[in-house]
């Protein structure tokens, strides 16, 4: 097709020296249109027509609204897209916001991430062939439009030249950012009931903002034509087959989706990773990172802070405060903006600029005094730890093994035979209390906080009991840390176990686990990072089986990494259970495919704690 055929719409004086072509109608491969602004400079209203290299951002989000995030100390209050399109051109750059198709002014049918390839690609070719571009384009943005940038990325488009992939662009969505473990992450759920209300007629937005979404979540699995969002067909559509996708197979493999089967070809790009350790993308941004460092050719950068989703001038995550040093500005640069500046100042225009690449930006939890701050809040600040790489190469192994008495200890289990059984009932979840989440509201919210039940968190039936007291929460714990314990890497706990139903759920949550004191009686058992596993993919995310009777099995579950100091008197905890809900889809334990079961079973799970079937949790130890 033809893509310099479509034309850019009159220019708009938006400033003195900067108009716009607003809602440019650019065709895809399939003859669907994208409605896209571009910002240009000008004189006296009349764009200036040397080529000049172009920043791309594509949104599902309304290119002509105000993100949530374009601010900074500085700055508290977020620029709208239109006011940062003007402070980028006066930069000297071409800015180009999109709507994703299906979106807002853009023609098509939405489904979620998987037309953000090929649709990238095809603006990529047109922005290309345009005489003011000067085949320089950067990409950049945040969650759904960090997604956007890996899924053009992956097909190598004409002109790409620099990214800032901020809290998102899927490595491989099956682990992390639709599923983990094999479990449903339901922030997809709340997600597409707040979306489906967006860019649509009146009537539609009337019915789903009409239904009690709380109701909803206590009469899942949701299946067609029985959700919230039954009234918009295209998201319950693609919601539901997502949902109910539950083997790795050719679905999972699609460009948008698994940044991860193209990374031989990817392209050499200069390009940014960042998020943070209560943020839902972490693994996607680590193994991105890991996967593509090392090419001179394609200089990276990563960042990873306390923050809860793309929220990185705040302190304040939940319950806890990481300490004025957790913020981006004045860290890790003077502000988001200025890094983004800079970045692509380097490698956009070829300006010698602050060396950023090359650089990784760590920030340890838990160096603060422990105290209620004046506001409030847990005082478990932190500090920011620089380095050349991810994982940080001082890291030793540190194994805690799960003991009959419920300890952890860094010996083997002595005992021949011992294990610990709990019944799991479907019926009655583990609530969720905080953790790594976004787009949860008003079901569940991320960040840190006492693992208590409170009325505040969905699911909790007794506020003030700790999650510890149920009888399907085995909880193991160290003895006082002699000594502060400074972890920073990958989290993994492998158990053996079996269960009495043909399938079923374990969980897993290391816990900060703070003494008593003046400002807390009963001690703070702060959440750091949790994980789940369905043991129908025990052989395999792609060859999901029914667990055999009386079948003893070793599973992996691999929580986010994270970094955090377990300063002396504390203790690591580490809680396992079968459930987390609402942050996951609960299993019914009948083995029935997934997300359509109408029945429910209490299962009997066991966890071995035995000399030759150690059960272990898996941790890497910096120097403090």
């Amino acid at each position: 097709m033809n893509f310099i055929a479509n034309k850019l719409t009159p220019a708009t004086e938006v400033a003195g020296d900067v108009i716009v072509h607003r809602n440019v109608m650019i065709a895809m491969r399939d003859g669907i249109h994208l409605a896209t602004d571009i910002y240009r400079p000008a004189v006296d209203g009349v764009p200036v027509e040397t080529a000049l290299p172009v920043i791309l951002e594509r949104t599902p989000y309304n290119k002509a609204g105000t993100p949530r995030t374009e601010l900074s100390l500085k700055n508290p209050v977020s620029m709208s897209r239109p006011e940062l399109a003007i402070h980028l051109v006066r930069k000297g750059y071409i800015v180009i916001w999109q709507d994703c198709r299906g979106r807002y002014d853009s023609e098509g049918h939405f489904t979620k991430y998987l037309s953000e390839g090929e649709d990238g690609y095809d603006t990529m070719v047109w922005v290309e062939a345009q005489p003011w571009n000067n085949s320089r384009i950067g990409t950049m943005g945040l969650s759904y439009d960090a997604h956007t940038q890996m899924a053009l990325a992956c097909l190598n488009p004409p002109g790409l030249s620099a990214m800032a992939v901020d809290s998102g662009g899927f490595s491989n969505a099956f682990t992390c950012g639709i599923r983990q473990g094999g479990a449903f992450e339901l922030k997809q759920a709340t997600w597409a009931y707040h979306r489906a209300q967006e860019g649509t007629d009146e009537r539609t937005a009337a019915a789903v903002a009409d239904e009690d979404l709380a109701y909803w979540f206590a009469q899942m699995p949701w299946t067609k034509g029985r959700s919230p969002v039954r009234w918009n067909a295209e998201y319950e559509d693609y919601l539901l087959e997502q949902w109910q996708s539950g083997t790795f197979n050719d679905f999972w493999k699609k460009v948008g989706i698994y940044a991860a089967g193209y990374y031989e070809t990817f392209p050499k790009v200069p390009t940014i990773f960042m998020s943070s350790w209560y943020d839902a993308y972490v693994t996607t941004t680590l193994e991105n990172f890991t996967a593509l460092k090392g090419d001179a050719e394609r200089p990276l950068s990563l960042i990873m802070g306390p923050w809860t989703h793309g929220n990185r001038s705040r302190t304040i995550f939940g319950d806890v405060d990481f300490g004025a040093d957790a913020v981006f500005d004045g860290q890790v640069d003077e502000d988001w903006l200025a890094y983004r500046e800079k970045w692509f100042a380097r490698y956009l225009k070829d300006e010698l600029t602050h060396q950023q690449a090359g650089r990784v930006h760590i920030f340890l939890m838990g160096t603060g005094q422990g105290n209620k701050t004046e506001a409030g809040h847990l005082n478990h600040g932190g500090r920011w730890i620089e380095g050349a790489d991810w994982p940080l190469p001082d890291a030793k192994p540190l194994n805690l093994y799960l003991q009959k008495d419920m300890s952890l200890s860094e010996k083997l289990p002595e005992q021949a035979t011992a294990s610990i059984s709990y019944d799991f009932n479907p019926a009655n979840p583990v609530p969720t209390i905080g953790g790594s989440l976004t787009s949860g509201e008003p079901i569940f919210t991320g960040g840190g906080f006492n693992q208590v039940e409170a009325e505040q968190f969905y699911g909790c039936t007794r506020p003030g009991l700790p999650l510890t007291a149920r009888h399907d929460v085995l909880s193991f714990e160290t003895a006082p840390l002699e000594q502060d314990t400074a972890i920073a890497g990958p989290v993994e706990i492998e158990l053996w176990v079996s269960t009495d139903a043909p399938d079923t759920d374990f969980t897993a949550k290391l816990v900060d686990v703070y003494p008593p004191s003046a400002d807390y009686p009963r001690g703070y058992a702060l959440n750091i990072t949790d994980g789940i596993f369905r043991v129908r993919y025990r052989k395999g995310f792609d060859k999901p089986e029914p667990v055999a009777d009386g079948e003893v099995f070793k599973i992996t579950i691999s929580p986010f990494a994270t970094a955090n100091m377990f300063k002396q008197g504390h203790c690591i905890r580490l809680d396992i259970s079968s459930s987390n809900f609402p942050k996951y889809d609960v299993n019914p334990n009948t083995g029935e495919p997934e997300g359509t079961s109408h029945r429910k079973q209490i299962a009997v799970n066991t966890v071995f704690v035995e000399h030759d079937r150690p059960s272990v949790l898996k941790l890497s130890k910096i120097p403090v």
